[in-house]
């Protein structure tokens, strides 16, 4: 473990002025409140947060960031609360360890509906203090280097995560060194043979070939040498993931591979980094269309630099990469370089991005949609490369790589977007579904009357085309919706003897929580409500009198007289969810919710499956559900959220404590539902309950039948 004096002398190295009695404090305030706990590998606990703090002296991190890393797990995993850390550290690194805790507990690979809702949570944690997900990465890093000690399914997990999730958030901050290491480590747990051969065809080519990377190094040196450029100069083989990953794009065995090596230039001054590019292009031949520069049209993170291929020795392309120190800083750190110290004081980098205005421009597109369409923006705008095209004036556009003309038309206005009918690519008409390049010209032709078509939404690749596409189709459908939806409301309040006029719609779209009556029938007509929901929100007797109660014995369709039939305790199907059944000696059969992960081992037996689906009608209360809650530890919490089950008509049939901490309890609430409606409704009522942190169905694959 590094010792808290190798600690600050880390910390001195780039801040003299650093608070050393805080660091101390801190340092052994952590060391105390995680003794007696130890990792998987068996060291003392505390050497993970020394490491994460020592990962962020590496980017020279201000004194409250470092000590947030060493107290990081102080909250989650100890007696110590926030209180205790604001009484002696200060509110901001309080709130930054809060900050860093609940990220802990947010589940990002979970469905895609909560994933969604934990990467708003994601975004919202970064917009409050960016230094939050720099303690986090710079935490997943470690756990990353350190991650043999993990079970094997875990390692997995945690690496398809890391891969998912961590690697890309690193790259879109600007911090590449971090997600090439996070991807390699990632890829090292995921395909271990894949990356063993790809590291044995290097040792080969070295071989081969000698060492390259010191050859081509000398050669540039000698290039700047001449013309008297005063440059550091790097060379390196790729990552074996980044190979693997061209490898798999491009479908080429390694040994047709040319750009497998990368060579960095670094200078003093901006003019430099133009005669350098110069310099190479004269001495070697650059390769057609692999030229960016990120100098004159730079990333969003504040990312600086010249990108360009030349053919080197023996034909073998090489990337060469060119930029100013002061840029090298940003590129190393991204969006962190914002809190760098040098000798003491906050570095004044002008190319350092302000970490506000890069979230505003990270979620500035993510309207207020519904969660799968806010993960496909997420998805889209954080983990895609860009392309950079010009107006018809000249004026710049970025746009992500595989955007189209119609990307760019939305990118300009809506307006422009809705009426586009084609486009002018470098002054050539091109169809819609054109792939746009850099440095490409591109004119939109529009016309009056047009209107998107629903076959745009798979020519379109960004999240704000998308989303103005899919909310011109619905109000374009709007009016034929509404009619339809009229009809069947008047159908449906006819069947039960009552008259669909005016004040009873506004009055059920109150109910139901809707806009206006319009909205609601516009809902109806598209099938997105149903009529007898409308019905219901009235006359709640009527509705469900007009059903057939369901035998509680034999709620399925499907089933033989002598079969014997029981709900899946892995998964614990409802009425409204789709099922299948299997069969099991001596136990009859078993309902499984379709998605249920333990139907995995059944593909192979097609013979025990059996076709069930629910009976229609009115279902009992008898479907037993198990909820897993976090929640606020505070007087009152645990009786608000059993009345809020009661009042959906709910039975609590089981409650039992999985954790118990300082700050919140997590539990598992066993619940007597009717169906996937009763079911929502029970969720929706806990989601909305203030101090309930998470909920989610509990499903434990260890009770399979």
């Amino acid at each position: 473990m590094i010792d808290v004096e190798d600690l600050i002398a880390l910390v001195r190295n780039y801040n003299p002025r650093t608070n050393v009695d805080l660091i101390r404090r801190a340092y052994a305030y952590g060391l105390a409140m995680h003794e007696g706990q130890f990792r998987k590998s068996g060291e003392p606990y505390f050497t993970h947060p020394v490491a994460v703090a020592a990962i962020l002296t590496e980017q020279r991190l201000d004194d409250a960031t470092l000590i947030t890393a060493l107290l990081h797990d102080t909250i989650e995993d100890t007696r110590s609360t926030y209180s205790d850390i604001t009484a002696q550290f200060g509110a901001e690194v309080a709130e930054l360890v809060d900050g860093v805790t609940k990220l802990t507990n947010l589940q990002l690979s979970s469905t895609e509906s909560q994933q969604a809702e934990n990467f708003r949570k994601l975004f919202m944690a970064m917009s409050k203090d960016l230094r939050v997900i720099l303690v986090k990465l710079a935490d997943r890093l470690h756990n990353m280097r350190t991650i043999k000690s993990m079970r094997a399914e875990k390692q997995a997990q945690k690496a398809r995560e890391t891969m998912e999730i961590y690697a890309p958030l690193a790259g879109r901050m600007g911090m590449q060194w971090m997600r090439e290491e996070l991807e390699d480590l990632s890829f090292k747990v995921l395909n271990p043979d894949a990356r063993n051969s790809i590291i044995r065809r290097f040792l080969t080519l070295q071989r081969e070939s000698g060492d390259v990377v010191h050859k081509i190094t000398a050669d540039i040196r000698n290039e700047l040498e001449k013309v008297q450029i005063e440059a550091t100069v790097y060379g390196r083989a790729k990552k074996p993931y980044s190979i693997w990953r061209k490898m798999q794009e491009k479908d080429l065995a390694f040994s047709r591979l040319s750009d497998i090596y990368g060579f960095r230039i670094i200078c003093d001054s901006l003019p430099d980094c133009y005669r350098i590019l110069g310099v190479i292009h004269q001495r070697w031949r650059a390769v057609p269309g692999r030229f960016k520069d990120y100098i004159s049209q730079p990333k969003n993170n504040g990312y600086r630099s010249i990108h360009t291929t030349v053919s080197g020795r023996d034909g073998k392309r090489v990337e060469v990469q060119i930029r100013t120190r002061e840029m090298h800083e940003v590129a190393e750190a991204g969006v962190a370089a914002h809190w760098a110290y040098r000798e003491g004081v906050r570095a004044q980098n002008p190319f350092a991005v302000d970490p506000g205005k890069w979230i505003n421009s990270l979620t500035e597109r993510f309207g207020e949609g519904d969660h799968d369409e806010f993960l496909e923006h997420v998805k889209l705008e954080m983990y895609s490369d860009q392309v950079f095209c010009f107006t018809p004036k000249g004026d710049v556009v970025q746009l992500p790589r595989g955007a189209t003309p119609l990307d760019y038309a939305y990118s300009i206005h809506t307006r422009i977007g809705n009426s586009c009918v084609s486009a002018k690519v470098d002054g050539i008409r091109v169809p819609l579904w054109t792939r746009l390049k850099n440095g490409q010209s591109v004119e939109i032709i529009t016309a009056e009357g047009q209107r998107p078509q629903s076959s745009w939404i798979d020519i379109v690749t960004t999240g704000r085309a998308k989303a103005a596409i899919r909310k011109s189709l619905r109000e374009e459908d709007r009016g034929r919706f509404i009619k339809l939806g009229q009809e069947l409301a008047r159908a449906a309040f006819d069947h039960v003897g009552k008259k669909a006029t005016e004040k009873a719609l506004r009055t059920a779209a109150k109910m139901l929580g809707l806009n206006d009556e319009q909205d609601m029938l516009a809902r109806l007509g598209s099938a997105e409500l149903t009529a007898r929901r409308v019905v219901e929100a009235l006359y709640p007797e009527l509705a469900r009198a007009d059903l057939d109660v369901v035998d509680a014995s034999r709620p399925v369709l499907g089933l033989q007289d002598d079969q014997a039939f029981r709900r899946a305790p892995c998964c614990q199907p409802v009425p409204g969810e789709r099922i299948v059944g299997i069969t099991y000696r001596g136990k009859g059969i078993v309902a499984h919710a379709i998605d249920c992960p333990a139907l995995a081992e059944f593909e192979e037996q097609t013979e025990r499956w059996v076709d069930l689906s629910w009976h229609a009608g009115r279902h009992a209360a008898v479907h037993t559900i198990s909820f897993e809650l976090t929640i606020a530890n505070d007087a009152g919490v645990l009786g608000r959220i059993c009345t809020l089950i009661g009042e959906q008509k709910a039975n609590i049939s089981d409650l039992r404590f999985t954790d118990r901490k300082p700050d919140f309890y997590r539990l598992v609430i066993d619940v007597d539902l009717r169906d996937v409606e009763h079911l929502h409704m029970v969720m929706t009522a806990l989601e909305a309950e203030t101090d309930v942190a998470q909920v989610s169905r509990h499903r434990d694959l260890a009770r399979k039948p």
